[in-house]
């Protein structure tokens, strides 16, 4: 409810909402950073998510970052199976394999400092602390989310 109530305070604005995977809409699982297609989805995320991807001025987009390149594929067939609500073109996978393995709070900056900033209301929902905190440094015109806004 929570979160459904923060995007209807925003009113008829345009919204591009850049959701993570790992620990949001599937269970993160630590020490296996492979074989995706076993990952538990988290439904309750999903539904709210899903739901919200419907409303007329709302852009649902993935954000997430791979470790190895064949991670992209592996993730975009887990999306297609459990969260197809998500439009292939809207899916930003980063694989750190060849970004030089630069660390995931890098990539996402660099990813969101680069939005083309068109008047649409622009909100991150991570879960993790130390990529909130580095895009507040340095994105003031984001709404950022911590996943939890995600679970009543």
């Amino acid at each position: 409810m929570y979160f459904e109530k923060c995007i209807e305070d925003l009113g008829d604005k345009n919204i591009k909402i850049f959701v993570d995977m790992d620990g949001v809409i599937a269970d993160y699982q630590v020490g296996i950073p492979y074989d995706y297609d076993k990952k538990r989805p988290l439904y309750c995320n999903l539904e709210k998510l899903e739901k919200v991807s419907k409303l007329d001025n709302v852009e649902l987009y993935i954000l997430s970052v791979s470790r190895m390149d064949i991670g992209v594929n592996q993730k975009n067939k887990w999306l297609d199976k459990y969260a197809p609500f998500f439009k292939y073109e809207n899916r930003i996978i980063i694989p750190r394999e060849s970004n030089d393995f630069k660390p995931s709070t890098e990539l996402k900056s660099e990813f969101v400092k680069g939005i083309k900033r068109d008047g649409s209301t622009i909100i991150v929902i991570d879960d993790d602390c130390g990529i909130l905190k580095k895009l507040q440094e340095e994105n003031d015109d984001v709404i950022l989310y911590k996943d939890t806004v995600l679970v009543d």
